[in-house]
């Protein structure tokens, strides 16, 4: 009988040569598939030792390093359902993640013991250990003294794997429930559609509690059998000193301003690399142009989320990969533009994104109303994103719905208005949040960040906006900031933005 298990695919993709190095550290360390191999064997049996249910939940807060991600191949490989954990998360956001998924396990920092194994503990969890980045912690010295001989744990195609909980930027966190099927289908899909190769290199840069870093860059390279730079954290002077080892990048949209600033960054550092891919936030397309410039390579934009994995992406050969756009659905994925009303919208026009694929997710853990909610009656998961699909086929996201600001019964997209702003002298950034206002139900606030050396006159953003686009588009004040609030991930918050600006007209 096949086993439909992840962990066996990843396994099957290993080299034959066991003894090559598959990770290399940027502590000097380096890790051979045989010790991927034996670490996750040792971390399996420590886990079966613990006698747990069926289905356990392993929930997991922890620093980046290859002990974490073996963690995580373990869990898989054990046949529990893994649970990453953002490492910003503090004790309120902990007590509802273990209150709600109710793990068996849960793994913390060794700094963060005292308070977390409380939490965990009076929630009923039986079983907290610790792992930190420098190969220490409870965890390790337990499965120290178990066999690294280990039977991958037979899985369906529906067992669940995974469980993301959303960044919840309204209302309480929900877990995407991800199983063993929908993680393999996008890893063999991206596989022949990004062109992996033999004798292909990661730099892996980003962290692993996210489908970023833990799914796409992690199941690429393991699925494709290729050796992996690993960073503990981002550091643009060591990826440019990396870059002429590797052959594929992988970053959010932040990343890559970074290395722009980085002198070092030329095409003659780029010359071995094959693909620099971009997402998790939309990439802004002078950051696009100017990687092009300085580098001679095109940054291959894709669309995904937590919920689905990858969903669209740029070209990797053939078609032009187009700046402004997420590309097309990747195969094996249909995806529509419907109105509010369920009509299917025609090329060029704004409306839901619904997804509907072997990589769509089984649903929200523990909350049957919601998912029916997210789900159309003939299957289709709404995204909650807002685009259009432009007469050539690619996809182009607007927004989220959530942010959609609808000012006097009119529809505003805050993108469309971002791209404006984002193409004035000295601006450097700009984000467009909605705000209540008493005549016309809401209205946009455009704040807006210059470029290093320039001063911003918000008043005359406004008039040049006005020159540009309808008057029920035009944001009704203008703000200028240093930094705009992000996330881990680089994604601009605007919920903290439409928080700091909601009593402006009331």
């Amino acid at each position: 009988m096949k086993n439909h298990n992840l962990f066996a695919a990843l396994r099957a993709a290993f080299p034959q040569d066991l003894d090559s190095v598959a990770v290399e550290t940027d502590n000097g360390l380096a890790y051979s598939w045989r010790d991927l191999e034996r670490g996750t064997a040792m971390l399996a049996n420590l886990l079966k030792s613990l006698q747990l249910p069926e289905g356990a939940r392993v929930a997991v807060q922890v620093e980046k390093s290859v002990e974490a991600m073996m963690l995580y191949l373990a869990t898989l490989r054990a046949g529990y359902v893994f649970l990453p954990l953002n490492t910003a998360y503090q004790s309120a956001e902990i007590e509802y993640f273990i209150g709600n998924a109710e793990p068996a396990v849960v793994v913390c920092s060794g700094k963060n013991f005292g308070w977390v194994s409380k939490i965990a503990f009076k929630a009923g969890t039986q079983n907290v250990f610790t792992l930190d980045e420098d190969r220490t912690g409870s965890l390790l010295d337990r499965a120290a003294h178990c066999s690294d001989k280990h039977e991958v744990v037979q899985r369906q195609p529906d067992d669940l794997a995974a469980i993301l909980y959303t960044s919840g930027t309204t209302g309480r966190s929900k877990g995407a429930m991800l199983s063993h099927g929908n993680m393999l289908s996008n890893a063999l899909v991206l596989k022949d559609y990004w062109g992996w190769q033999a004798g292909d290199v990661l730099i892996h840069a980003l962290p692993i509690f996210h489908v970023h870093g833990l799914f796409v860059a992690i199941h690429g390279a393991l699925i494709n059998g290729s050796k992996m730079i690993w960073l503990s954290r981002f550091d643009p002077k060591l990826v440019v000193r990396k870059l002429p080892e590797a052959t594929v990048f992988m970053g959010v949209p932040t990343l890559y301003v970074r290395l722009l600033a980085e002198p070092g960054l030329t095409r003659e550092a780029c010359r071995n690399m094959r693909l620099f891919v971009a997402g998790s936030a939309p990439l802004l397309i002078e950051t696009f142009t100017e990687w092009q410039n300085r580098t001679g390579h095109t940054i291959l934009e894709r669309y995904g989320m937590s919920e689905t994995a990858m969903l669209t992406s740029n070209p990797y050969a053939g078609d032009e990969r187009r700046g402004g756009t997420v590309g097309f659905p990747l195969p094996g994925v249909s995806l529509r533009v419907r109105d509010e009303g369920g009509q299917v919208l025609p090329a060029g026009e704004i409306g839901g994104i619904e997804v509907q694929g072997p990589n769509v997710f089984q649903g929200y853990w523990r909350m049957p109303e919601k998912t029916k909610e997210e789900f159309t009656a003939d299957g289709f998961f709404k995204t909650g994103d807002v685009g259009k699909i432009d007469e050539r086929g690619y996809v182009v996201i607007v927004g989220r719905s959530k942010d959609l600001i609808i000012s006097g019964g009119y529809n505003v997209y805050p993108a469309e208005i971002e791209a404006y702003i984002n193409d004035l002298p000295g601006v450097a950034e700009s984000a467009v949040v909605g705000v209540p206002h008493p005549d016309f139900g809401e209205v946009g606030v455009a704040i807006v960040v210059a470029r290093p050396g320039s001063i911003l006159d918000t008043e005359q953003i406004l008039a040049e906006l006005k020159a540009r686009l309808a008057n029920f588009k035009i944001p009704k004040r203008c703000f200028s900031i240093s930094d705009l609030p992000r996330n881990t991930m680089g994604k601009v918050q605007k919920n903290i933005l439409r928080e700091q600006h909601k009593a402006l007209f009331t």
